[in-house]
């Protein structure tokens, strides 16, 4: 007999037709899952695989459905590969949140229902940011006399986009170990933390003080 906490369900997905069922990027999922489900002593009892298409949403990708319904009708665990590759698509996380349905990420053990809420709405705020920085962009090459027709002004703004993100990791990568002291420390308050880096004369990615908002936005992955 097969015991609960011994079922597990793996669900893999592919971008591209290139990668396809039979390809090295779902092979290559199939053996991440596999190991682990060995590695936990359990039983990969099926498996679902999938290839994204645009014009699909998450709520009309059937395997994806039918893994989650699998695992409600059988109360075994979704097994997925790689949350990273995942990680931006919002509604995807959210349909994961919701469903009521136990799951484990090879590439992130820890991760649960809570994780992947903060993961979409953080992946939704992006959307949006993108979408804004682009609009904003373009207005100021606009101003600038930039005739936008010629040469690709949306290529310029993505590549202004993608510095701009840049210089936010590297900021993020440098200050996030700092916050995780001041924390481990005992200082657990937003206002305490944006004191703490205040004190020590350390300024927001703007130049500014910190405050419990910077912080939050910080922490979570938003902007400064």
């Amino acid at each position: 007999m097969i015991k609960k906490h011994d079922r597990h369900i793996g669900y893999f997905r592919v971008s591209t037709d290139k990668q396809g069922l039979d390809g090295n990027g779902m092979d290559s999922q199939r053996q991440i899952v596999r190991r682990f489900v060995e590695s936990q002593n359990g039983i990969l009892e099926r498996e679902f695989s999938e290839v994204e298409s645009g014009k699909y949403s998450d709520s009309d990708r059937p395997q994806l459905a039918a893994a989650l319904d699998y695992c409600k009708r059988n109360k075994a665990t979704l097994v997925i590969a790689k949350l990273d590759r995942l990680a931006r698509n919002a509604e995807f996380l959210l349909r994961l949140q919701n469903s009521g349905v136990d799951f484990v990420c090879c590439d992130c053990p820890n991760a649960d229902r809570f994780t992947v809420g903060i993961l979409a709405l953080v992946a939704q705020r992006e959307r949006e940011l993108i979408s804004e920085r682009t609009r904003l962009g373009l207005a100021a090459a606009k101003s600038k006399g930039v005739k936008l027709g010629t040469p690709n002004p949306q290529k310029a703004v993505a590549a202004m986009v993608t510095a701009n993100k840049t210089r936010k990791s590297d900021f993020t990568a440098k200050v996030m170990p700092i916050i995780q002291g001041i924390q481990s420390a005992g200082v657990e308050t937003l206002q305490g933390i944006a004191d703490c880096l205040n004190r020590r004369g350390i300024p927001t990615r703007s130049g500014k003080t910190w405050h419990p908002s910077t912080v939050r936005n910080i922490i979570k992955g938003g902007d400064l």
